[in-house]
C-alpha cells in the first residue's frame, strides 16, 4: 500500500475512528521516528498549528506540560 493509499484510507474514516487510530497508533511509530531531530522540526509547527486552531490557550499548555513534568519546567537539550 502506497501512502496516498494510506491516507485517503484515513482520511476516509469516521472522526471517532481516525480519534481511535490516532491515540493507537501515534505514541508508537513517534518513538522511532522521534529519533530524527531534524523531523521533530518539521513536526513541531504541524503540533503548535493544531492547538492554536483549537483555540487551546498557550499558556494552559504550557501548565499541561508542566503537570506532565511533575511540575518542573521543560528540561533544557
Amino acid at each position: 500500500m502506497t501512502v496516498a493509499e494510506l491516507k485517503q484510507a484515513v482520511l476516509a474514516l469516521s472522526r471517532e475512528e481516525k480519534q481511535e487510530l490516532l491515540l493507537a497508533t501515534l505514541p508508537e511509530m513517534s518513538k522511532e521516528v522521534m529519533q530524527d531531530r531534524g523531523f521533530l522540526m518539521q513536526l513541531l509547527p504541524v503540533f503548535m498549528n493544531l492547538i492554536k486552531d483549537s483555540g487551546i490557550d498557550l499558556q494552559q499548555l504550557v501548565q499541561f506540560a508542566m503537570m506532565m513534568n511533575g511540575g518542573q519546567p521543560p528540561r533544557q537539550p
